[in-house]
């Protein structure tokens, strides 16, 4: 036997592999991780950026949870800024564009440094089992691999075809061979199996690009970090810029839709709604006469650029001679071609909420795989998958986040529960606890959590404690500080807010919107001082947590008095081999869909799209009661 048994193989190591495999590993489990190419471990196939809208607050989870995507993409990062700062802190979201290559050298360096952790170069063409239960892997070199457990996290590569106008292949990515065989044998072993399309747009030679035509977008002047580790910010940056398509641009790209392979039919599988290709908005919106394109550089020395937005399967000739027509790219080469890819996928209602398949114990699915698009939330599911299958390993409880925990629990929710009929792309308005999931206390929320598992290390939770009780102290003062009106009123006026007609604390000033924190350490030389005394490497944390929990207390007592509500339904518990088509009290919908999805909870049956109020009272009195 050339291999030992592990305790989990991870097939795969994009984003969710890797991820999987370093989080089972470092709670003990014996981990192989298999891949094609070991040189292409966590590729940033599309845009070369961490983050955004929701997705950074996921990062902030990851690395909360003791993940590696947080602490990765600081090492890798060319560029860093927080979105939405003009809205309230449960939108800011934080967002770095990052340098390809070094972002794949590092992540493999993190791996090879994992203890418990090994790694080989192959494809994984079939799984083996012991009845209903995985029993390992055989790959394409004829080795079989046995396994208690095995994490599939396959991303596009299952039966992938990639499209540039009429022309086909089969690839997981441009240069890289399809996985072929595993789809074909779990439809056999009774799963259902599905397609998608994603795709990407041409990656252009930035020494033809002219950029005095474009509008510059520098980084952040103070750039924050993705991960609460002591990992360095950027000193400096590599800015981004604006571009936008024309009415000419959308005239030639309708030349090629005779020939798209989205609109004549071949390609099958749906694409993401919110991230279209550029064909596919000057159909939808024919209306508009330009759309926003972002160029964004793939690394500090790299020349290749990305254009952000002008993703397409169109032929060839027809994406240059539209990319020629955009103010800047008048004579721009390009690098690569954009393409579309089409692959299988297997509908996440046939997971539980441990990533587990239901048919087969001890297999988990994780990332693409389950209908997800973007790193970000292919990453937490490959965490979340590794830890759960290391945890059963061991004889330990399921590790699940429920949705007023974190963006993850939302995520892993809503794939189990609704399924996907889309790529599922994570979104801050998913959530109803946004006050409550903010990438600021991520650390807070779930590094406890993550520590009693062994996943989170002591650093990691000696540093939340810190900062509680940093966060606590500061909070006090803030509280107790008197200011009275001969102290305030003159400086009051001169920002512009109400004079005061009585003796207050400072965190009455702070609940009003035009003040901050910062501000009120210029009219207290206490606060200064209390601020001003707090550990460099916590300062600007402790700072923001300070201000946005006393500015939005009501708002968050609000949403944790409803979460604590909406948990009582998660704690009634459904047995998950009842038959539901007895209870006719239930609509026929409902009865159907319960028994196909199974829920574990009355609290994850209300979410089923089709099951009513009227429904949930049903089981209520019949499993409540």
């Amino acid at each position: 036997m050339i291999f030992e048994q592990y305790d989990i193989v991870v097939v795969g190591a994009g984003h969710a592999g890797a991820e999987a495999a370093a989080a089972a590993a470092r709670i003990g489990a014996n981990v192989l991780l298999i891949t094609q190419v070991l040189d292409n471990i966590c590729q940033m196939s599309c845009n070369p950026a961490m983050g955004g809208v929701a997705k950074g607050q996921i990062v902030r989870e990851i690395d909360a949870l003791g993940g590696w995507s947080g602490i990765v993409t600081d090492r890798s990062a060319i560029q860093f800024r927080m979105l939405n700062l003009s809205k309230g802190p449960a939108m800011w979201s934080p967002r770095a564009q990052c340098d390809r290559m070094l972002f794949s050298a590092n992540w493999r360096r993190v791996l090879e440094s994992v203890p418990n952790l090994s790694l080989w170069q192959d494809e994984v063409v079939a799984l083996t089992f012991d009845g209903n239960v995985v029993s390992g892997v055989v790959t394409r070199m004829g080795h079989t691999v046995p396994a208690k457990a095995v994490v599939l996290t396959s991303g596009t590569f299952l039966n992938g075809r990639i499209y540039i106008g009429e022309d086909s292949w089969q690839g997981g990515r441009v240069g890289e061979a399809p996985a072929v065989g595993l789809s074909d044998q779990l439809r056999e072993n009774g799963f259902e199996v599905q397609r998608l399309k994603t795709g990407t747009p041409v990656r252009v030679d930035g020494r033809t690009i002219d950029f005095s035509k474009l509008v510059e977008q520098p980084g952040d002047t103070v750039p924050a970090k993705f991960s609460f580790t002591n990992t360095m910010p950027l000193t400096e940056q590599r800015s981004c810029y604006l571009a936008n398509t024309n009415l000419r641009t959308h005239d030639i790209l309708r030349t090629g839709f005779s020939r798209s392979p989205m609109f004549t039919g071949r390609i099958q599988g749906r694409g993401p709604r919110y991230c279209p290709s550029i064909e596919d908005k000057i159909d939808r919106f024919s209306d508009k006469d330009h759309h926003q394109l972002f160029v964004e550089p793939e690394g500090w020395l790299s020349q290749s650029w990305y254009l952000n937005g002008f993703s397409s399967s169109l032929p060839l000739d027809v994406q240059l001679d539209a990319l020629h027509s955009i103010e800047g790219f008048e004579c721009a080469r390009i690098f690569k071609p954009g393409y579309a890819i089409e692959y299988d996928y297997f509908p996440p209602t046939q997971l539980a909420y441990t990533l587990e398949t239901k048919l087969i114990r001890n297999l988990y699915f994780a990332g693409q795989i389950n209908g997800t698009t973007g790193y970000e939330e292919a990453a937490c599911q490959g965490l979340l998958a590794g830890t759960n299958a290391a945890l059963k390993l061991k004889g330990k409880a399921p590790f699940v986040l429920g949705r007023s925990q974190a963006y993850i629990g939302v995520l892993i929710d809503d794939l189990v529960t609704k399924g996907v009929d889309e790529p599922y792309r994570m979104f801050t308005s998913r959530a109803e606890y946004r006050i409550l999931l903010r990438q600021d206390n991520a650390d807070q929320r779930l590094t406890p959590l993550s520590y009693a598992i062994g996943l989170a290390d002591d650093a990691r939770m000696r540093r939340v404690e810190e900062k509680g009780r940093l966060v606590s102290e500061l909070s006090r003062i803030v509280e107790e500080l008197p200011i009275v009106p001969s102290q305030a009123n003159g400086w009051l006026a001169e920002h512009h807010s109400a004079p005061l007609s009585q003796r207050v604390h400072l965190s009455t000033l702070l609940l009003r919107p035009e003040l901050s924190l910062a501000d009120l350490e210029q009219l207290s030389p206490e606060l200064a001082a209390a601020v001003s005394a707090l550990p460099d490497n916590l300062r600007n944390e402790v700072h923001q947590e300070v201000e946005t929990s006393i500015k939005y207390q009501r708002y968050i007592e609000k949403e944790q008095e409803v979460a604590s509500r909406i948990l009582k339904f998660e704690d009634i518990s459904l047995p998950v081999d009842f038959d539901y088509y007895t209870l006719h009290a239930l609509s026929y919908e409902c009865r159907e869909k319960l028994n196909r999805y199974r829920p574990v909870s009355i609290g994850q049956a209300s979410r089923i799209s089709g099951i009513s109020p009227a429904d949930i009272s049903v089981l209520l009195l019949t499993f409540a009661c």
